[in-house]
């Protein structure tokens, strides 16, 4: 097997394939990327047994073969050396040379027949969407992902894709995230992401306005982005009933500039550490915001001005949740719509629904 290809793409593509690479494996052909040879072109794959990355890259192909190279240390000799231009070697003992002008290096390879053989989803397109808008939804949806398994199907985001719309949710038991957009579906259908799976395919999208499209079989996923197919084992299990916990109606309504209220919860979450906690009091009284807290550490009150309809209202939040919820919404201004002080507060766009987060109160102790 030989061939030679641009080095500075090499480098990128196991970059990003290592992803898929685990550190230690049972398996020790899985620590390696295997490569394949086509025509004009050689094929990059990393797989962990759940979750996989392939990519393709121009080549000059003088030999055919296969072979499963150490990933790590591959990546690290490609990203060292110098020159435009790599040669890769392989011979009949798995002895790789990797060459340029001024360096060679000699690596032992692995059998590509001990590298698992990836899952192949055949069948037709499920779904496609700009790569820009599933970059955005997945970022917006990710942290409210569960990071515990005692429910496994929560720390995965689930894919609702009907009637033209893409919908995203993820849940933890404390929040929950929704976002949705206009998507080409071509097969109704839902289905449950890992989050690991969504992250990485989030950072390897790249702000382009390509399709990102979407391929579906009974236990796996595939997501073709950015010149990558990521791959995937789905997650299976009930995921909740989400629609349910979604308020249907609201007595206070409140619109707040998101840059002000993001300041005020930082400035009181300074006297909150791993330590002292104690959620933040939120009063929204006539067109005045005020957060309170008090730990131990000190006292503070912050206030600013909001346009509220409704009721007045005072409640309780961890300030983490909350200023997630407003960092990821990504917008000026946010809609906050509460029920009363013990049912969830709902965070929306002033117009429209792309998105909703929902952040359960935290029931406040009386102070005196």
């Amino acid at each position: 097997m030989k061939f030679i290809c641009d080095r500075q793409s090499l480098s990128e593509a196991m970059l990003n394939i290592q992803k898929a690479v685990p550190g230690k494996s049972n398996i020790p052909a899985l620590e390696g990327v295997l490569i394949q040879t086509g025509e004009d072109s050689i094929t990059l794959s990393g797989y962990d047994l759940e979750f996989g990355i392939t990519t393709q890259i121009p080549a000059e192909i003088e030999e055919t073969g296969t072979i499963v190279l150490p990933a790590r240390l591959f990546s690290d000799i490609i990203r060292k050396l110098s020159d435009d231009s790599v040669s890769v070697t392989v011979d009949a003992n798995l002895l790789t040379t990797v060459t340029t002008k001024q360096t060679e290096f000699t690596i032992i390879g692995i059998d590509a027949a001990e590298f698992p053989a990836i899952p192949q989803i055949d069948g037709e397109k499920t779904l496609s969407i700009d790569q820009a808008s599933l970059k955005s939804m997945i970022e917006q949806t990710l942290y409210a992902v569960a990071q515990n398994d005692q429910k496994p199907v929560h720390t995965g985001i689930k894919f609702e894709a009907e009637e033209g719309i893409l919908t995203l949710v993820a849940v933890d038991g404390y929040r929950l995230a929704l976002r949705r957009e206009l998507a080409q579906i071509l097969t109704p259908c839902d289905f449950i992401v890992p989050g690991r799976t969504a992250s990485e395919i989030a950072k390897l999208i790249k702000e382009e306005e390509n399709q990102a499209d979407v391929y579906l079989s009974p236990k796996h996923i595939l997501f073709q982005v950015s010149g990558y197919s990521v791959f995937s084992r789905l997650l299976e299990g009930n995921f909740l009933d989400y629609k349910n916990s979604i308020p249907k109606s609201s007595n206070t309504v409140v619109t707040v500039a998101t840059r002000t209220f993001i300041d005020s919860v930082e400035r009181a979450s300074i006297i909150i550490n791993d330590r002292f906690k104690n959620p933040l009091k939120i009063s929204f009284e006539n067109a005045t915001v005020s957060v309170l807290c008090k730990t131990p550490l000190g006292k503070v009150q912050d206030e600013f001005v909001a346009n509220k309809q409704g009721d007045d209202i005072e409640i309780g939040f961890n300030n983490k949740y909350l200023l997630d919820a407003l960092k990821y919404a990504h917008c000026d201004e946010v809609k906050l719509s509460f029920t009363s002080s013990l049912t969830p507060m709902t965070v929306t766009p002033p117009e429209g629904d792309s998105f909703l987060f929902l952040v359960l109160p935290v029931r406040l102790k009386n102070e005196g």
